[in-house]
């Protein structure tokens, strides 16, 4: 046989394997990936199934696509299905938009972030200085102007939609009779107070609310089309009931705080929001977005950080840009890592949390939370539980039977089912509640007593009834 006849079958040969070796790297690589939505589509429908919630939706995007994970219904008892056109409130992620806005003031040159608050307040509000020192917006939206977590005069008359009727007149007054207990912009900590008021104090500089200006600045800009505080009628058919355990519970209004927790919105609207904070999506914005992603603060934990609105967390050798939010009946969670193009968005309807999904799809590190399983016990024990149990007093916990089901209350509070882990320790179902319950017996078989665990520590209560 001629050399070069051998030679081009060799070649030949060569190229083959090569096609072969990139053949075999494509299926392996389309089989990650069907690992992955594979995995996805388990976590969700364990958190449904098990009742940690109603309905979860997660949308993931990457530099060449996005991809959406649907699972549950819009409520409790319903027959539609929710998707990434679904709406939920969103939360403290409100706080992300305020921020934005904020940073798109002072790239138009509206404003600066070294601006003190009382230049937009009305003169006769006395906005509490300390050593010299005044609030400036950079403080508001890093949770570093030593406003507390909630003002003083926070008292709901429905705690079910507790910001309802804290008012503009209520802000103010707090602001004018409180006095800092430490120095601004020496340590952060987290305000809704403080992002409620940045947001109030952007509304007042614009001349226009705030919804109008989350709408104008960024919904227009970026086609959020389900991205608002107040709803249409078809928005109302889109909109996800919020739950609290099995219960569904109220949608929150809000007035003087709207920018720390108003906007309601769907996956679909949060992965274009974080696409174009990763660039991937062309904006006059962008600017704006990179502004509020520079490290401003620590946080005091150890990997923490805190921008304009956002937290940073450099862990396992990525850094994730991301917030959580929560309302009466909703969780949510966004979050993105620029470096390696990759943003989720994780919506629930219910309390149990589920931002650990979020950061598990962004870097597999990451823990899952471990769900809680309930064991099979003899219902005719829970006899031996029922009755009021005393922490304090006016504070007890009331334990109750309803046919099969057991149900813990605490005072002044509506009452939950509880789940065996074993004969004598009990945990809330969907861990609305982060504890369990033991039921301590006597020398004589009698439940005279019952222990709180939580995470903070444990806590016993005498049987009074």
């Amino acid at each position: 046989m001629k050399k070069s006849k051998i030679r081009s079958i060799a070649v030949l040969v060569i190229v083959l394997f090569g096609v072969i070796a990139m053949l075999i790297g494509c299926l392996a690589q389309e089989d990650i990936a069907l690992s992955k939505e594979i995995e996805i589509e388990r976590l969700i429908r364990e958190r449904v199934d098990n009742g940690y919630s109603v309905s979860i939706v997660v949308g993931v995007l990457d530099k060449d696509s996005s991809k959406y994970y649907n699972y549950g219904k819009l409520a409790k008892g319903s027959t539609q299905d929710v998707n990434e056109n679904t709406i939920y409130e969103i939360g403290s992620i409100t706080k992300v938009f305020t921020s934005l806005i904020l940073a798109d003031m002072v790239e138009e040159g509206e404003i600066s972030l070294d601006d003190p608050i009382d230049k937009f307040l009305p003169k006769e509000v006395k906005v509490p200085t300390r050593n010299g020192k005044k609030i400036t917006l950079q403080h508001l939206a890093t949770h570093t102007s030593g406003l507390p977590r909630m003002p003083e005069n926070f008292a709901p008359e429905d705690w079910s939609n507790p910001y309802a009727d804290y008012t503009v007149e209520d802000t103010y007054d707090f602001l004018s009779n409180y006095t800092l207990n430490r120095d601004i912009g020496a340590q952060y900590e987290y305000s809704n107070f403080g992002a409620g008021l940045l947001g109030h104090t952007l509304a007042l500089k614009s001349g226009i609310t705030y919804e109008q200006v989350v709408v104008n600045r960024i919904c227009n800009e970026l086609g959020l089309k389900n991205t608002t505080i107040s709803l249409t009628p078809q928005q109302q058919v889109l909109l996800a009931k919020g739950h609290f355990g099995d219960t569904e519970v109220a949608n929150w209004d809000w007035q003087a705080l709207a920018g720390a927790g108003a906007l309601r919105s769907t996956a679909s609207d949060m992965l274009t929001f974080l696409s174009a904070e990763m660039g991937l999506k062309e904006t006059k914005l962008y600017q704006a977005m990179e502004k509020t992603q520079i490290v401003f603060a620590p946080i005091g934990i150890p990997g923490y950080e805190v921008g304009l609105g956002w937290h940073i967390m450099k862990k396992f050798n990525s850094e994730i840009i991301c917030h959580s939010g929560e309302t009466g009946g909703y969780k949510s969670f966004m979050g993105f890592d620029k470096k390696n193009k990759k943003a989720v968005v994780v919506l629930s309807n219910s309390k149990g949390d589920i931002s650990d999904i979020g950061f598990y799809i962004l870097n597999q590190n990451f823990e899952l939370k471990t769900l809680k399983k309930a064991v099979a016990v003899d219902p005719s024990i829970y006899d031996d539980f029922i009755g009021e149990y005393e922490f304090a007093p006016n504070v007890a916990l009331t334990i109750s039977r309803e046919g099969d089901k057991l149900f813990a209350r605490v005072t002044g509070q509506d009452k939950f089912e509880i789940l065996p882990l074993s004969e004598t320790r009990y945990f809330y179902k969907g861990e609305i509640v982060d504890a369990e319950i033991s039921f301590i017996r006597d020398e004589t078989g009698k439940v005279n007593e019952l222990i709180w665990h939580e995470q903070e520590g444990d806590e016993t209560a005498k049987r009074i009834k």
